[in-house]
């Protein structure tokens, strides 16, 4: 729904002076992260405001989080293509923590996908209310005139009006009930590479980072954790601590559940140095709990068991055991994958003021409401008194929608009566993070004598994201089966069994969820399908996809089926952009993988060599479909950051645990993917005037299929373990 703001409403809700059009956009959230609260999840009545002022300034307040993902250009260029805009005169504003905002979460790659039928309708209805005043103005019929630039033009008389020039006239007209959208052949914004809008500034140092963040007679915290998870304080000595100059306060923090899982001691000072010497001085003693125990070792050994075990079947198609039986070959292949961290740049870092009135934060966070929801029951104040500024994110991938860091600093804000700034070290962050589940998976593949793939049996354990963040759920498998619960093959006989294992570390969403792992699975296993049988990969896999099949969608993804003719399109453009099938030299190999994941369609080639020094990733060729591309460059950086962030975790990304305590601390020993490291990224972007779907997360479930098949192309070495190791 579009409808009109008053000066009053818009100056109360932006606190920004106003003048001219200004419209509200109704956006209707349907997606959340499955375990946030529901008093956090509450859907509003807006979702964004559009503006028109009178000197022909469009600015577009966002409720969407920027996290390097360019949603604050993507965004203002949707609107800018239906308003007919000039793009030298669109802004954009961050939008804070309000009802009128709506929901303001910020994962899934769905912030374009949500938000794009709704900004196009009001950028269409601001345009024709300024066309309307146009006509008024210049007396002329409305369907006379002509709009580029935000200048409207009688061509008749060559007479001219500027959006400013009218914007005042504009906001008295109604808002129409219906608006004529653009046809794609007459896009002029979108589809174009655009700058991103925010680059002068954060180029400049002008951006502010949740780190950046300073607030009048604001202090300094960091806090000492249980190094094991779960652990709790048994005692602690701050004599020293407190010795330390500049340091004010320190306070023992209780976890409270899975939204601040960490009890520690914090260190109150007057810097962040102080904070952090005093915490050096800090003498704690911890109780390790029911983590004692557990170990990289016990979890691995329990999903290696599991696996060979009967367990609860999730999807069950034909009759697997049968075909199995009666199959001329069998294959049967495990694969294992670790924990990961997410590694942000910017370490997890708030700021928080809290006082009789409420609380007001400053956060780097992707899901604003949920940390309003649980501060607000944290410091004992009602949500709606809690204010939640948006700054930029130095990353997210995911370990930013939870509300842990945010939640510390509201608690220490009230303890010292003071804003107080909790920085986390790279250290405190790889220490005690949300991290990817660990997982073991066996797949057995039965084939029939003509080498058809007639049976899949798929077999996987894991420390689910459920059963962490709710455990008292009964689908377990919520956040792990994407990508094998919509498996686009036809294969008639196919099940899939899952078994959650009980483990004390905190999981998570990242990036791209349980398609990075499914996805390693899925390709991984077709390619040895595909060696077994002495086929082509990629034919293999064009062979599984019958053409015109669609497989339907639930929830949200309703409106958004399978369509299998988009998976084998970007798989042909990767396979004739690559050289596919063209010799190779000694020692060279190519792979191929392809997946769907958050509604887009991905397909990957990459090249790798093998030297005495090791394994070297050349080169990627990837295709993408992802409907409309509102910013191509944006759609590429996009696709070119996942691929990088999946070869960090293909060939070096590992987190172990001993005693319930996480083993790496910084870049020494969970280093991430270095320059000399990364391969020639080559991106074709399928054109398409489908609905846009997913960017930010669908380039990354391919890359480390495809190296793995690349690698045994080159060596004849089957490699299922994650991170690659060669010897």
């Amino acid at each position: 729904m579009i409808r009109k703001v008053s000066r009053r409403e818009f100056v109360k809700v932006t606190s920004a002076a106003s003048a001219g059009l200004i419209l509200s956009v109704a956006i209707e959230a349907k997606e959340k992260p499955k375990s946030m609260p529901k008093a956090a999840a509450a859907a509003h009545d807006i979702g964004a405001f559009v503006q028109v002022d009178d000197a022909g300034v469009v600015t577009i307040w966002v409720p969407k989080s920027e996290m390097g993902q360019g949603v604050r250009t993507a965004l203002p260029m949707i609107v800018a293509e239906e308003l007919d805009a000039d793009w030298k005169k669109v802004q954009i504003r961050q939008a804070y923590l309000d009802k009128k905002f709506g929901r303001m979460g910020t994962g899934g790659s769905s912030s374009v996908r949500t938000t794009w039928k709704p900004l196009r309708e009001a950028g269409a209805a601001a345009r024709a209310m300024l066309v309307s005043a146009a006509a008024a103005k210049l007396a002329v019929p409305a369907d006379s005139l002509s709009v580029s630039d935000g200048v409207i033009t009688h061509a008749a008389s060559g007479r001219k009006v500027a959006f400013g020039e009218v914007a005042a006239d504009a906001a008295m007209i109604e808002v129409p009930k219906e608006v004529k959208l653009k046809e794609p052949a007459a896009f002029k914004v979108i589809g174009r590479k655009a700058d991103r809008l925010d680059n002068p500034d954060i180029v400049t140092g002008k951006a502010t980072y949740g780190i950046d963040v300073r607030v009048p007679g604001m202090l300094y915290a960091v806090v000492k954790r249980s190094p094991a998870f779960g652990g709790t304080v048994a005692s602690f000595d701050d004599t020293k601590a407190k010795a330390v100059p500049g340091v004010r306060q320190v306070v023992k923090i209780d976890a409270i559940g899975t939204d601040l899982p960490w009890n520690g001691v914090a260190v109150i000072a007057d810097s962040t140095w102080a904070a952090m010497k005093g915490r050096e001085a800090l003498d704690v003693k911890w109780n390790p709990g029911a983590a004692a125990t557990e170990s990289t070792e016990s979890i691995a050994k329990q999903m290696q068991k599991a696996v060979s075990t009967v367990s609860k079947r999730v999807l069950d198609v034909g009759n697997v055991d049968t075909a199995t039986v009666s199959a001329s070959k069998k294959i049967d292949a495990t694969y294992e994958l670790p924990f990961l961290a997410h590694a942000t740049m910017e370490p997890m870092n708030a700021t928080a003021s809290v006082t009789a009135d409420g609380a007001e934060l400053w956060l780097p966070t992707q899901f604003p409401d949920w940390a309003a929801g649980t501060v607000a029951k944290a410091v004992g104040v009602k949500p709606e008194q809690v204010k939640v500024n948006v700054t930029l994110l130095g990353g997210g991938f995911g370990r930013k929608a939870n509300p842990d860091f945010a939640t510390e600093a509201a608690l220490l804000s009230k303890a010292a009566g003071k804003p107080v700034h909790v920085h986390w070290t790279r250290e405190d962050d790889m220490q005690h993070d949300y991290y990817r589940p660990a997982s073991v998976h066996r797949v057995i593949g039965a084939l029939d004598p003509d080498g058809r793939l007639i049976a899949w049996d798929h077999h996987f354990a894991a420390p689910a994201i459920e059963t962490f963040l709710n455990p008292k759920t009964d689908k377990p498998q919520d956040s792990e089966i994407g990508g094998l619960d919509d498996l686009p093959y036809s294969v008639p006989n196919y099940r899939i069994e899952f078994t959650p294992i009980a483990s004390v570390v905190p999981r998570g969403w990242w990036r791209s969820v349980e398609y990075s792992i499914n996805g390693f699975v899925i390709n991984s296993f077709l390619d040895e399908v595909a060696h077994a049988t002495g086929k082509d990969p990629i034919e293999l896999q064009l062979s599984l996809l019958t053409p015109g099949k669609r497989i339907e969608g639930e929830g949200a993804a309703k409106a958004y089926p399978f369509e299998v003719d988009r998976l084998r399109r970007v798989i042909e453009v990767v396979r004739d952009r690559s050289g596919w099938g063209k010799r190779l030299a000694e020692g060279r190999g190519r792979g191929f993988a392809a997946q769907r994941s958050f509604l887009s369609y991905v397909a990957q080639v990459a090249d790798v060599s093998i030297t005495k020094d090791g394994l070297k990733v050349d080169r990627i060729v990837c295709a993408i479909d992802c409907g409309t591309a509102v910013n191509p460059d944006g759609i590429a950086a996009q696709v070119e950051g996942a691929i990088a962030y999946g070869l960090t975790a293909a060939l070096h990304g590992e987190i172990t645990t001993a005693g319930g305590a996480v083993q790496q601390s910084n870049f020494h020993d969970y280093p991430l993917l270095r320059i000399g490291e990364m391969p020639v990224v080559e991106v074709h972007i399928v054109p398409s005037t489908a609905a846009p779907t997913g960017t930010g997360e669908p380039g990354l479930p391919p890359a480390a299929p495809a190296i793995a098949n690349a690698i045994f192309a080159a060596t004849g070495k089957r490699l299922r373990k994650l991170p690659f190791k060669l010897t």
